[in-house]
Protein backbone atom coordinates (compact mmCIF):
# COMPACT_ATOMS: atom_id res chain seq x y z
CA UNK A 1 0.00 0.00 0.00
CA UNK A 2 1.25 3.23 -0.98
CA UNK A 3 0.55 6.83 0.73
CA UNK A 4 1.07 10.51 0.19
CA UNK A 5 1.25 13.81 2.28
CA UNK A 6 -2.14 15.98 1.98
CA UNK A 7 -1.06 18.92 0.04
CA UNK A 8 -3.28 21.13 1.99
CA UNK A 9 -1.52 21.26 5.24
CA UNK A 10 0.32 24.27 7.37
CA UNK A 11 2.47 24.07 10.51
CA UNK A 12 2.61 26.35 13.45
CA UNK A 13 3.69 26.58 17.03
CA UNK A 14 0.44 26.77 18.97
CA UNK A 15 1.06 27.06 23.17
CA UNK A 16 4.43 26.14 23.00
CA UNK A 17 4.03 22.97 20.56
CA UNK A 18 4.03 22.11 17.28
CA UNK A 19 1.17 21.78 15.46
CA UNK A 20 -0.52 20.61 11.72
CA UNK A 21 -3.66 21.78 10.18
CA UNK A 22 -5.11 20.44 6.81
CA UNK A 23 -7.21 23.25 6.21
CA UNK A 24 -8.92 21.69 3.63
CA UNK A 25 -10.72 18.69 6.13
CA UNK A 26 -10.63 21.00 9.33
CA UNK A 27 -7.86 18.34 11.21
CA UNK A 28 -5.16 19.97 13.37
CA UNK A 29 -2.74 17.82 15.83
CA UNK A 30 -0.38 18.38 17.66
CA UNK A 31 2.69 16.64 16.79
CA UNK A 32 6.55 15.64 17.54
CA UNK A 33 8.28 18.22 14.89
CA UNK A 34 10.19 14.87 14.01
CA UNK A 35 6.87 14.06 12.20
CA UNK A 36 7.25 16.72 9.61
CA UNK A 37 10.43 14.53 8.40
CA UNK A 38 8.09 11.73 8.34
CA UNK A 39 5.61 14.02 5.82
CA UNK A 40 8.70 14.41 3.45
CA UNK A 41 8.79 11.27 3.17
CA UNK A 42 5.89 10.69 1.80
CA UNK A 43 5.61 13.61 -0.52
CA UNK A 44 4.80 11.65 -3.79
CA UNK A 45 3.45 8.20 -3.47
CA UNK A 46 5.45 5.76 -0.89
CA UNK A 47 4.98 2.72 0.32
CA UNK A 48 6.35 2.48 4.46
CA UNK A 49 9.03 0.25 3.43
CA UNK A 50 10.31 2.78 0.93
CA UNK A 51 9.91 5.49 3.60
CA UNK A 52 11.31 3.64 6.39
CA UNK A 53 14.62 2.76 4.60
CA UNK A 54 14.88 6.34 3.58
CA UNK A 55 14.46 7.92 7.22
CA UNK A 56 16.39 4.60 8.50
CA UNK A 57 13.54 4.04 10.85
CA UNK A 58 12.07 0.43 11.68
CA UNK A 59 9.02 -0.20 9.46
CA UNK A 60 6.77 -1.32 11.91
CA UNK A 61 7.25 1.94 13.83
CA UNK A 62 6.75 3.96 10.94
CA UNK A 63 3.67 1.74 10.12
CA UNK A 64 2.22 2.71 13.28
CA UNK A 65 2.48 6.44 12.52
CA UNK A 66 2.01 6.39 9.18
CA UNK A 67 -1.67 4.99 10.96
CA UNK A 68 -1.98 7.94 13.17
CA UNK A 69 -1.11 10.36 10.66
CA UNK A 70 -4.16 9.05 8.46
CA UNK A 71 -6.28 9.17 11.14
CA UNK A 72 -5.94 13.46 11.18
CA UNK A 73 -5.51 13.07 7.58
CA UNK A 74 -2.32 14.62 7.21
CA UNK A 75 -1.38 11.41 5.22
CA UNK A 76 -4.12 9.31 2.61
CA UNK A 77 -3.80 5.96 1.20
CA UNK A 78 -4.29 5.38 -2.63
CA UNK A 79 -7.72 4.57 -2.52
CA UNK A 80 -8.82 7.12 0.44
CA UNK A 81 -11.51 9.78 -1.15
CA UNK A 82 -9.83 12.69 0.45
CA UNK A 83 -6.30 12.02 -1.69
CA UNK A 84 -9.16 13.39 -4.92
CA UNK A 85 -10.14 16.28 -3.24
CA UNK A 86 -6.45 17.48 -2.38
CA UNK A 87 -5.21 16.83 -5.59
CA UNK A 88 -8.05 18.84 -7.40
CA UNK A 89 -7.81 21.85 -4.74
CA UNK A 90 -3.34 21.61 -4.85
CA UNK A 91 -4.32 21.99 -8.83
CA UNK A 92 -6.89 24.84 -9.28
CA UNK A 93 -5.27 26.86 -6.31
CA UNK A 94 -1.81 25.98 -7.39
CA UNK A 95 -1.07 29.97 -8.12
CA UNK A 96 -1.82 31.14 -5.44
CA UNK A 97 -0.59 28.74 -3.36
CA UNK A 98 0.04 28.76 -0.04
CA UNK A 99 -1.66 31.29 1.19
CA UNK A 100 -4.56 31.77 -0.64
CA UNK A 101 -6.29 28.39 0.05
CA UNK A 102 -5.03 28.37 3.48
CA UNK A 103 -7.17 32.02 3.74
CA UNK A 104 -9.80 30.22 2.12
CA UNK A 105 -10.37 26.85 3.33
CA UNK A 106 -8.61 27.69 6.79
CA UNK A 107 -11.59 29.81 7.48
CA UNK A 108 -14.72 27.66 5.63
CA UNK A 109 -17.47 25.86 7.53
CA UNK A 110 -15.89 27.47 10.72
CA UNK A 111 -18.87 27.23 14.03
CA UNK A 112 -20.60 30.62 14.80
CA UNK A 113 -21.29 31.41 18.27
CA UNK A 114 -24.27 29.89 19.90
CA UNK A 115 -26.23 32.06 22.26
CA UNK A 116 -24.90 31.58 25.39
CA UNK A 117 -21.20 32.91 23.72
CA UNK A 118 -23.13 35.96 22.10
CA UNK A 119 -24.63 36.55 25.60
CA UNK A 120 -20.71 35.92 27.44
CA UNK A 121 -19.20 38.18 24.36
CA UNK A 122 -21.89 41.37 24.94
CA UNK A 123 -20.64 41.33 28.59
CA UNK A 124 -16.99 41.31 27.92
CA UNK A 125 -17.32 43.70 25.18
CA UNK A 126 -19.60 45.74 27.13
CA UNK A 127 -16.72 45.93 29.94
CA UNK A 128 -14.85 48.47 28.42
CA UNK A 129 -13.44 46.12 26.09
CA UNK A 130 -14.48 47.72 23.05
CA UNK A 131 -12.47 49.45 20.51
CA UNK A 132 -12.64 53.43 20.46
CA UNK A 133 -15.68 53.79 17.52
CA UNK A 134 -13.77 56.93 16.12
CA UNK A 135 -9.79 57.17 15.94
CA UNK A 136 -8.42 60.86 15.60
CA UNK A 137 -5.41 62.98 15.74
CA UNK A 138 -6.06 65.31 18.46
CA UNK A 139 -2.86 67.04 18.09
CA UNK A 140 -2.70 67.18 14.08
CA UNK A 141 -3.56 70.38 12.21
CA UNK A 142 -6.97 70.22 10.70
CA UNK A 143 -8.69 71.13 7.60
CA UNK A 144 -12.71 71.37 8.82
CA UNK A 145 -14.58 70.34 5.03
CA UNK A 146 -17.59 71.78 3.57
CA UNK A 147 -21.34 70.43 5.05
CA UNK A 148 -23.14 71.62 2.48
CA UNK A 149 -23.85 68.26 0.71
CA UNK A 150 -23.97 68.31 -3.42
CA UNK A 151 -27.43 66.97 -4.82
CA UNK A 152 -26.83 65.38 -8.38
CA UNK A 153 -30.80 64.87 -8.67
CA UNK A 154 -29.60 62.25 -11.45
CA UNK A 155 -32.10 58.64 -11.06
CA UNK A 156 -29.82 55.74 -9.78
CA UNK A 157 -29.87 53.65 -12.89
CA UNK A 158 -28.09 56.47 -15.01
CA UNK A 159 -25.49 56.29 -11.98
CA UNK A 160 -25.29 52.63 -12.14
CA UNK A 161 -24.70 52.20 -15.51
CA UNK A 162 -22.17 55.27 -16.23
CA UNK A 163 -19.96 54.05 -13.78
CA UNK A 164 -16.81 53.15 -15.14
CA UNK A 165 -13.28 52.54 -13.34
CA UNK A 166 -11.06 56.12 -14.70
CA UNK A 167 -7.28 55.84 -15.46
CA UNK A 168 -7.08 59.16 -17.05
CA UNK A 169 -8.59 62.46 -15.70
CA UNK A 170 -9.15 65.67 -17.15
CA UNK A 171 -6.76 68.52 -16.19
CA UNK A 172 -8.25 70.55 -13.23
CA UNK A 173 -8.62 70.03 -9.62
CA UNK A 174 -11.39 68.24 -7.99
CA UNK A 175 -14.35 70.83 -6.95
CA UNK A 176 -13.77 70.64 -3.27
CA UNK A 177 -17.31 71.13 -2.52
CA UNK A 178 -17.51 67.53 -4.45
CA UNK A 179 -14.90 66.05 -2.30
CA UNK A 180 -16.27 66.76 0.79
CA UNK A 181 -19.36 65.30 -0.39
CA UNK A 182 -17.83 61.87 -1.67
CA UNK A 183 -16.21 61.59 1.51
CA UNK A 184 -19.06 62.21 3.99
CA UNK A 185 -21.17 59.90 1.87
CA UNK A 186 -19.05 57.05 1.98
CA UNK A 187 -16.99 57.46 5.28
CA UNK A 188 -19.20 59.79 7.55
CA UNK A 189 -22.08 58.78 9.61
CA UNK A 190 -25.35 58.40 8.67
CA UNK A 191 -26.95 57.35 11.72
CA UNK A 192 -26.32 56.22 15.16
CA UNK A 193 -28.30 53.31 16.61
CA UNK A 194 -28.37 51.90 20.15
CA UNK A 195 -27.05 48.32 20.26
CA UNK A 196 -27.89 46.68 23.40
CA UNK A 197 -25.10 45.31 24.96
CA UNK A 198 -22.62 46.70 22.65
CA UNK A 199 -23.97 50.27 23.29
CA UNK A 200 -23.79 53.05 20.25
CA UNK A 201 -23.33 51.59 16.61
CA UNK A 202 -22.74 54.42 13.72
CA UNK A 203 -23.86 53.51 10.71
CA UNK A 204 -22.88 54.14 7.02
CA UNK A 205 -24.49 54.17 3.56
CA UNK A 206 -22.90 50.77 3.18
CA UNK A 207 -23.23 47.74 4.76
CA UNK A 208 -20.79 46.85 7.77
CA UNK A 209 -21.00 43.30 9.51
CA UNK A 210 -22.11 44.11 12.59
CA UNK A 211 -21.89 47.37 12.62
CA UNK A 212 -18.23 47.46 13.44
CA UNK A 213 -16.69 50.05 11.26
CA UNK A 214 -13.49 48.97 11.39
CA UNK A 215 -12.50 50.54 8.18
CA UNK A 216 -11.06 54.02 8.42
CA UNK A 217 -10.00 56.46 5.60
CA UNK A 218 -6.56 57.91 4.94
CA UNK A 219 -6.35 60.54 1.74
CA UNK A 220 -3.47 61.62 -0.01
CA UNK A 221 -4.81 64.75 -1.77
CA UNK A 222 -2.70 65.78 -5.31
CA UNK A 223 -5.37 68.19 -6.79
CA UNK A 224 -8.13 68.85 -4.68
CA UNK A 225 -9.00 72.97 -4.44
CA UNK A 226 -8.16 75.06 -1.60
CA UNK A 227 -6.79 71.77 -0.02
CA UNK A 228 -3.04 71.74 0.15
CA UNK A 229 -1.26 68.27 -1.27
CA UNK A 230 -0.37 66.04 1.55
CA UNK A 231 -1.50 62.74 3.58
CA UNK A 232 -4.47 63.19 5.91
CA UNK A 233 -6.84 61.05 8.14
CA UNK A 234 -10.07 61.50 7.85
CA UNK A 235 -12.13 61.92 11.17
CA UNK A 236 -15.81 61.13 10.21
CA UNK A 237 -16.98 62.88 13.57
CA UNK A 238 -15.74 66.08 12.49
CA UNK A 239 -15.89 65.79 9.11
CA UNK A 240 -12.49 67.00 8.89
CA UNK A 241 -9.09 66.27 7.71
CA UNK A 242 -6.27 65.92 10.25
CA UNK A 243 -2.67 66.13 8.47
CA UNK A 244 -0.77 63.60 8.75
CA UNK A 245 2.59 64.81 6.60
CA UNK A 246 2.68 67.95 4.23
CA UNK A 247 3.25 67.43 0.66
CA UNK A 248 1.74 64.42 -1.32
CA UNK A 249 3.32 64.26 -5.04
CA UNK A 250 2.42 61.59 -8.62
CA UNK A 251 6.08 59.42 -8.28
CA UNK A 252 4.98 58.57 -4.63
CA UNK A 253 1.78 57.52 -5.31
CA UNK A 254 2.84 55.75 -8.13
CA UNK A 255 5.54 54.16 -6.20
CA UNK A 256 3.40 53.01 -3.57
CA UNK A 257 0.95 51.17 -5.98
CA UNK A 258 2.69 49.58 -8.34
CA UNK A 259 3.19 52.35 -11.10
CA UNK A 260 -1.00 52.50 -11.58
CA UNK A 261 -1.79 55.92 -13.68
CA UNK A 262 -5.64 55.14 -12.06
CA UNK A 263 -3.53 56.71 -8.72
CA UNK A 264 -0.76 59.01 -9.64
CA UNK A 265 -2.65 60.55 -11.96
CA UNK A 266 -6.27 61.24 -9.91
CA UNK A 267 -7.02 64.32 -7.60
CA UNK A 268 -6.82 62.01 -4.60
CA UNK A 269 -6.41 59.16 -3.36
CA UNK A 270 -8.23 57.06 -0.27
CA UNK A 271 -6.08 54.36 1.33
CA UNK A 272 -8.75 52.19 3.56
CA UNK A 273 -7.18 50.41 6.59
CA UNK A 274 -9.00 47.75 9.11
CA UNK A 275 -8.60 48.22 12.88
CA UNK A 276 -8.56 44.78 13.75
CA UNK A 277 -9.55 45.14 17.45
CA UNK A 278 -12.76 46.79 16.31
CA UNK A 279 -13.95 43.26 14.81
CA UNK A 280 -12.26 41.03 16.63
CA UNK A 281 -13.82 42.47 19.95
CA UNK A 282 -17.05 41.26 18.43
CA UNK A 283 -16.39 38.33 16.29
CA UNK A 284 -13.84 35.82 17.57
CA UNK A 285 -13.58 33.68 14.82
CA UNK A 286 -11.17 34.07 11.79
CA UNK A 287 -13.95 33.82 9.65
CA UNK A 288 -14.28 37.99 10.43
CA UNK A 289 -11.43 38.70 8.39
CA UNK A 290 -13.26 37.71 5.12
CA UNK A 291 -15.91 40.10 6.32
CA UNK A 292 -13.56 43.11 6.88
CA UNK A 293 -12.49 42.20 3.35
CA UNK A 294 -16.35 42.73 1.75
CA UNK A 295 -16.61 45.41 4.13
CA UNK A 296 -13.68 47.61 2.18
CA UNK A 297 -15.26 45.98 -0.75
CA UNK A 298 -18.76 47.95 0.21
CA UNK A 299 -16.88 51.14 0.79
CA UNK A 300 -15.27 51.05 -2.64
CA UNK A 301 -18.39 50.69 -4.51
CA UNK A 302 -20.32 53.20 -2.84
CA UNK A 303 -17.53 55.43 -3.20
CA UNK A 304 -17.49 54.64 -6.94
CA UNK A 305 -21.04 55.61 -7.59
CA UNK A 306 -21.48 58.10 -5.67
CA UNK A 307 -17.99 59.66 -7.75
CA UNK A 308 -19.59 59.32 -10.60
CA UNK A 309 -22.57 61.02 -9.51
CA UNK A 310 -20.83 63.94 -8.30
CA UNK A 311 -19.01 63.84 -12.13
CA UNK A 312 -15.68 62.48 -10.88
CA UNK A 313 -14.07 59.24 -12.03
CA UNK A 314 -13.38 56.54 -9.71
CA UNK A 315 -10.56 54.27 -9.57
CA UNK A 316 -9.95 51.46 -7.37
CA UNK A 317 -7.34 48.88 -6.53
CA UNK A 318 -5.89 46.41 -4.11
CA UNK A 319 -2.07 46.40 -6.24
CA UNK A 320 -0.35 48.28 -3.57
CA UNK A 321 2.48 47.88 -1.47
CA UNK A 322 1.71 47.31 2.11
CA UNK A 323 4.43 48.16 4.05
CA UNK A 324 5.03 51.07 2.07
CA UNK A 325 1.60 52.57 2.19
CA UNK A 326 1.24 51.38 5.92
CA UNK A 327 4.78 53.56 6.58
CA UNK A 328 3.33 56.20 5.01
CA UNK A 329 0.15 56.21 6.99
CA UNK A 330 2.18 55.63 10.32
CA UNK A 331 -0.07 52.73 10.94
CA UNK A 332 1.94 49.77 12.26
CA UNK A 333 0.06 46.74 9.55
CA UNK A 334 -0.23 44.93 13.00
CA UNK A 335 -3.26 46.36 14.96
CA UNK A 336 -3.99 48.53 11.68
CA UNK A 337 -3.29 46.91 8.05
CA UNK A 338 -3.76 48.40 4.67
CA UNK A 339 -6.45 46.88 2.66
CA UNK A 340 -7.70 48.85 -0.07
CA UNK A 341 -7.11 51.56 -2.35
CA UNK A 342 -9.86 54.23 -3.84
CA UNK A 343 -8.89 56.79 -6.35
CA UNK A 344 -10.79 59.91 -7.95
CA UNK A 345 -10.12 62.84 -10.26
CA UNK A 346 -12.22 64.98 -12.63
CA UNK A 347 -13.68 62.66 -15.83
CA UNK A 348 -12.54 63.61 -18.99
CA UNK A 349 -15.83 62.94 -20.29
CA UNK A 350 -19.22 60.27 -20.35
CA UNK A 351 -17.05 56.93 -20.59
CA UNK A 352 -21.03 55.51 -22.37
CA UNK A 353 -19.92 58.59 -25.32
CA UNK A 354 -18.63 57.46 -28.51
CA UNK A 355 -16.29 60.24 -28.33
CA UNK A 356 -14.93 59.50 -24.66
CA UNK A 357 -11.04 58.94 -23.75
CA UNK A 358 -11.96 55.95 -21.68
CA UNK A 359 -14.17 54.22 -24.32
CA UNK A 360 -13.56 50.67 -25.30
CA UNK A 361 -14.54 48.81 -28.56
CA UNK A 362 -17.83 46.54 -27.83
CA UNK A 363 -16.94 42.93 -28.14
CA UNK A 364 -17.33 41.16 -31.53
CA UNK A 365 -17.53 37.50 -32.64
CA UNK A 366 -13.24 37.55 -32.40
CA UNK A 367 -13.24 38.37 -29.01
CA UNK A 368 -15.98 35.91 -28.05
CA UNK A 369 -13.87 33.40 -30.12
CA UNK A 370 -11.41 33.80 -27.35
CA UNK A 371 -13.06 33.45 -24.07
CA UNK A 372 -14.93 29.89 -25.30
Amino acid sequence: MRLRRARTTACFWRDGRFAVTNYLTGDTVRIDPAAAAVLTAFDGWTTVEDAAERLGHDPADLAKTADALCECALLFTEDDPRAAADDAVAEQWRHWAPAGPLLHFGTRNLPFAAPEEQRRLRAEVGADQRAPMFKSYPDADRILLPRRPLSTGEAFDSVLYRRRTHRAFAPGPVPRVSFATLLAAVFGPSDFVDSPGFGAMMLRTSAAGGARQEIEAYVAVLDVADVPAGFYHYNPREHALELLTEGADRAGLNALCAGQEGVSGAGFAVFLTGVIGRMSAKYRTARAYRVMLMNAGHLGQTFALTATALGLGPFQTAAFDDAAVEAALGVDGVSETALYVLAAGVAPGDPMAGDAPQRRRPAGPGAFRLTL
